[in-house]
């Protein structure tokens, strides 16, 4: 299908708008718009960061899987308590596929799960004296842990335990970190908000662990990767990068992070962040108090890596600088032959996405690198800035849909017809069953990484991968059918 006008845009808008009753066809009209790159601020296009509507499908997470599946679970030194009942508590286990190096159950958790288990004489008395008991016998079965981050979930909020003063009484006991998290899933709107709330325990808990401590040599070329999840693997195809090109990184997280570097990370020069939506307060609160500036970067697809390291260097001397420029050089062969071999393959293809965090945005440049455009793109828990960043990367008179619900994403679908989605795991089957090939691009399809140029290399194959299976051709969209009737006909008129 032709990119549609502006006007063909408005139009679907429109008409998918009108199954709703006014009052949510109004606030609905809010979060659907047609991209505009002459539009500097987003919110003059489209609203974000607001409540569901009651009754709509929202895959959304909530406030505890922004704090503990995001931002804490990976950190795998620690142990990471789901403070409340075990739903929750399993939901949280090795949801993301954030790869670490470690002796699991030994020095490292993050494929375990721990869970205060709450019942219902837990609700009734409170679960204080019970968290306490289950961070001393933590410390003591698994004596290496560096640390325990206590996740609590929505009961907690509600009955009012007090895991701040626990926390506090078991840390001066066993003489490590117990890090509170009020991360109930109530609050806020999406998991955006337990974002918010990790990167504000971290402040309050962990980063000024080391201010007097001068043991650490620093380095004038020293960095922190920041909001990287090493999901497949990605954190550590872009370490690679930025290790050849003379950078020193002392802090990765939270993907195979520790405690130890993120309290380490103030004393870097330069912090390099993946994913702004969930980490830039941890990075801005470093910025105001500690002088360490920060920088967005983007390793999906060479353009945008060879724009990053470029970007990058340009904050450090003319040797890191001439660095980059080698490492770009080191690497140009390798991706022109990925594009050589998979372009004539993907060219013209459309693709359509929504996602969360970064990927919304960030891997338009790889798709473009490989001949293809995007044609509709949104967040799941996204803010305005988000979207700022967004409007530049999207062609005009293309789809800008925010907290899309099932009804309008399956709607905008049929009518503009895409190639490839770009989605989460609720809406991989949906997608698949109306024989439209799908990418889960939360966690790689269980493929990855996607990040550097060695990530290319995958990301490229698994495109090809997915929209040229053959087993496409035993299926049809609605769209691809014939009308009824029309298949007689044609028979008939042959």
């Amino acid at each position: 299908m032709a990119s549609m006008t502006r006007e063909e845009t408005q139009d679907l808008i429109q008409e998918v708008l009108e199954v709703y009753p006014d009052k949510a066809k109004k606030d609905r009209a809010k979060h659907l718009a047609v991209n505009d790159q002459s539009i500097e601020q987003s919110k003059k296009c489209i609203t974000s960061n607001r409540k569901s509507l009651p009754g709509v499908m929202t895959v959304r997470g909530c406030a505890y899987a922004g704090s503990k599946g995001v931002v804490w679970g990976p950190i795998k030194d620690m142990v990471h308590i789901s403070h409340g009942p075990v739903g929750c508590g399993q939901y949280s286990r090795a949801g993301r596929r954030n790869y670490y190096v470690g002796h699991t159950g030994v020095n490292t958790f993050g494929t375990m799960n721990f869970t205060s288990d709450f019942q219902e004489k837990d609700i009734v008395f409170g679960g204080d004296k019970k968290l306490a008991k289950l961070i001393a016998e933590i410390n003591e079965l698994f004596p290496l842990v560096k640390g325990i981050s206590v996740q609590s979930e929505c009961p907690i909020g509600l009955i009012g335990d007090d895991i701040e003063a626990v926390s506090k009484k078991m840390s001066k006991e066993l003489e490590k970190p117990i890090v509170p998290v009020r991360c109930e899933g109530f609050r806020g709107v999406s998991q955006s908000l337990g974002h918010h709330i990790a990167n504000d325990a971290i402040r309050d808990w962990v980063i000024g662990n080391r201010d007097g401590d001068n043991s650490f040599e620093t380095g004038k070329y020293d960095v922190a990767v920041i909001g990287d999840y090493n999901i497949g693997g990605d954190a550590w195809a872009s370490r690679i990068l930025l290790e050849e090109m003379g950078l020193r990184v002392v802090a990765q997280w939270s993907g195979d992070g520790t405690l130890s570097e993120m309290e380490l990370t103030p004393k870097v020069k330069l912090n390099l962040i993946h994913c702004y939506r969930s980490m830039n307060y941890i990075s801005r609160f470093m910025e105001e108090k500690y002088g360490v500036p920060w920088m967005e970067y983007n390793f999906f697809g060479p353009t945008k890596i060879a724009e990053s390291l470029r970007k990058i260097a340009a904050f450090f001397d003319e040797t890191i600088q001439a660095n980059a420029e080698k490492v770009i050089e080191k690497y140009t062969a390798e991706y022109e032959a990925i594009v050589a071999k998979y372009r004539p393959r993907l060219e013209g293809k459309k693709v359509m996405l929504y996602v969360g965090g970064l990927r919304p945005r960030h891997v338009i440049g790889a798709y473009e690198d490989l001949g293809m455009e995007v044609v509709g793109t949104g967040y799941e828990f996204a803010h305005n800035d988000d979207y700022d960043r967004t409007i530049k990367e999207m062609g005009n008179a293309t789809l800008l849909y925010d907290d899309v619900t099932g009804y309008e994403f399956e709607e905008f679908v049929k009518k503009v017809k895409p190639d490839l989605i770009g989605s989460g795991i609720k809406e991989k089957y949906i997608f698949q069953k109306m024989g439209v090939p799908f990418r889960q691009m939360h966690s790689w399809d269980y493929s990855g990484p996607y990040h550097g140029y060695d990530g290319f290399a995958i990301f490229a194959r698994d495109m090809d991968m997915t929209i040229n299976n053959p087993c496409w051709k035993s299926m049809q969209a609605p769209w691809q059918k014939p009308a009824e009737g029309e298949a007689e006909a044609v028979a008939a008129a042959g």
